[in-house]
């Protein structure tokens, strides 16, 4: 059942990323294979935008990290569109917990 559910939030978000360089598609995809497994499509992103961010901020420096931090952004702005076509009341919140690190990081 775990592996239906991954297998539909990786189509939702190869559907949804679609006219995004093929590179940055990758890098997002592989951040969100290593996180997704949960219920909830909207955690799953956040949780990997919130790895695609450590990752950022662990690396010393240099433009190689640029897609990482592309890839976050990305990931941050498809965890919404998912929230807010899941729950669109409980957009607020959520998008509150992004920024303080809240509810959907992991």
């Amino acid at each position: 059942m775990a592996g239906e559910r991954v297998n539909s939030l990786l189509a939702w978000f190869h559907e949804e990323s679609a006219g995004a360089p093929p590179a940055l598609r990758a890098r997002a995809a592989s951040y969100l294979e290593q996180a997704a497994g949960s219920e909830d499509p909207a955690a799953d992103l956040a949780a990997a935008a919130g790895a695609a961010l450590a990752a950022t901020l662990a690396h010393p420096g240099g433009r190689d990290v640029a897609l990482d931090l592309l890839a976050a952004d990305a990931l941050v702005t498809l965890a919404l569109k998912a929230q807010a076509e899941r729950n669109p009341a409980g957009l607020g919140h959520f998008a509150s917990g992004l920024r303080t690190g809240g509810p959907g990081i992991r």
